[in-house]
């Protein structure tokens, strides 16, 4: 079995990506993007983290977090949202109840793939590199023509504060990686 390490970095910025069981479009449902919603609004009651960005789309989600100073651990705030967005689709009968042995032998849902990506930000070229590529992907899996169109993501705040023209990554046959620039 491979080994994995992740990087903490106490106060640290993190990319994340969780994926649902079997690319299962969970998130097509916009009542599971408020069950997401109260979910994560549960865990910073918990564990403080500011979300600075944000992208859901069906079968799996990108968020950018910055952890409190002296505080690493966001693994725990993932397997702490995993389980509490599971138990709010399972207390409304949104999912199935048969599950393979394996995941039931491991006590895992049918909700979330097993492990998440992570990815420490390390410097603001790297969180500069990693927005575009968030703000940009449902573009990429063809879910929309321009990220203003993606409903569910932190593009419009970015829009707002100036940080991005609306256009932005409108008409790109492919991603060009232009967007926010360092030191804009």
């Amino acid at each position: 079995m491979p080994n994995y390490h992740r990087v903490y970095t106490p106060g640290g910025t993190v990319f994340l990506t969780l994926v649902t069981f079997n690319r299962r479009p969970i998130f097509a449902e916009p009542e599971n993007v408020r069950r997401l919603r109260c979910a994560t609004a549960t865990v910073k009651a918990e564990m403080p983290f500011d979300i600075t960005e944000a992208m859901v789309l069906p079968d799996h989600l990108h968020l950018l977090w910055t952890l409190p100073p002296g505080d690493s651990d966001y693994s725990k705030r993932v397997g702490r949202l995993k389980v509490l967005f599971t138990r709010l689709l399972r207390g409304n009968g949104v999912l199935p109840q048969d599950m393979c042995r394996s995941r039931q032998r491991h006590r895992e849902s049918d909700v979330w793939q097993r492990r998440f990506w992570e990815h420490t930000i390390r410097n603001e070229a790297d969180w500069v590199a990693h927005v575009n590529y968030l703000h940009y992907n449902p573009v990429k899996h063809g879910l929309v023509r321009c990220p203003h169109e993606w409903e569910y993501s932190s593009f419009r705040w970015f829009v707002g504060r100036g940080m991005y023209e609306k256009d932005w990554g409108c008409g790109d046959v492919e991603f060009s990686g232009k967007g926010l620039d360092v030191g804009e």
